[in-house]
């Protein structure tokens, strides 16, 4: 390839994706189409129950909408642009559509660390000031942590992405990853870095530090009032119930951990794509599985729709 003298405008990005120096690209290709499948439908499936049945128009299942709705754009964002590149044998992406994938990326990113943070303290409230629920979660409250979360997330992703794109790429267009994330098109920049990627620091801090430390806050407030209660049924709801979140809690922020906050030095452009297609294209799929699977009352409302 080439190398760059200034700005990218009206340049090609080349994507290597998941399939360069492959021995199974088929292979591959046929597993993430059937995992961006099983998140497509039951993501819709989730949101659907929801809405149908009443007794899931309580704030805990309107924040679980959310976050499916939040997976469905998630998984739609990425899995696109694979299928086009493996079909077509093009690898290419312009200027333009790699700034928009870059935004909806970091737009949907933040938004789901705001929300899995506002889940964990619908759980508080409705575990440890189950008097008060109705008042601390209302619908104007529950509403205004949604759409704070959607726009702390647009703002946050606008600064970077403008930030990103004006930026003098100068390396080689080649982008080791299969779509576009600031990490791998900073390695295309041909200049100091540094005080950027400082600023990127600060950013993965307020959307995953802060949020999993104000998670795992609530649900230790959580356990400590259950264990105070001594009530073994009241254990085994509580358990049941933030279980599943924490499942979820789990495999998003520790993935984008791993990806965001190890040194350099630890890991390659070959695993971040690994843990890249984890919480791009697999998380969007557990998710309802797990909340589901886990759930008597998703479980019981899916059965309800299925007998009509």
């Amino acid at each position: 390839m080439g190398r760059w003298s200034n700005q990218t405008t009206g340049n090609d990005f080349v994507l290597l994706g998941l399939f360069h120096h492959n021995q199974a690209p088929k292979l591959i290709f046929a597993v993430i189409f059937l995992v961006f499948l099983m998140a497509l439908v039951s993501n819709a499936v989730m949101m659907i129950l929801i809405w149908l049945d009443s007794r899931l128009h309580t704030p805990m299942y309107f924040l679980l909408s959310q976050l499916s709705f939040m997976d469905l754009l998630y998984s739609s964002t990425f899995f696109p642009k694979i299928a086009i590149d493996f079909l077509s044998g093009k690898n290419t992406i312009s200027f333009i559509d790699c700034g928009i994938q870059l935004f909806l990326f970091t737009t949907l990113v933040g938004a789901e660390c705001l929300l899995l943070a506002v889940m964990s303290y619908d759980r508080y409230v409705a575990i440890c000031h189950p008097l008060h629920y109705s008042i601390l979660m209302r619908p104007a409250v529950c509403g205004f942590m949604v759409v704070g979360s959607w726009l702390g997330a647009l703002l946050n992703a606008l600064i970077h992405v403008l930030y990103t794109l004006n930026l003098s790429y100068c390396a080689s267009r080649e982008i080791h990853h299969f779509f576009c994330e600031i990490p791998a098109l900073l390695k295309l920049v041909c200049g100091d870095t540094f005080l950027y990627e400082n600023g990127l620091f600060v950013s993965a801090v307020v959307f995953l530090l802060i949020p999993i430390s104000a998670i795992m806050a609530s649900y230790g407030k959580i356990l400590t009032t259950v264990l105070g209660l001594g009530s073994t049924m009241g254990i085994k709801k509580a358990l049941v119930t933030c279980s599943s979140h924490m499942i979820v809690v789990s495999v998003f922020y520790g993935t984008a951990i791993m990806k965001y906050f190890l040194p350099k030095a630890y890991h390659t452009a070959e695993q971040d794509e690994v843990v890249s297609v984890f919480y791009t294209i697999v998380t969007p799929m557990l998710n309802p599985l797990i909340y589901s699977l886990r759930n008597q009352e998703v479980a019981g409302a899916l059965k309800k729709v299925l007998q009509r």
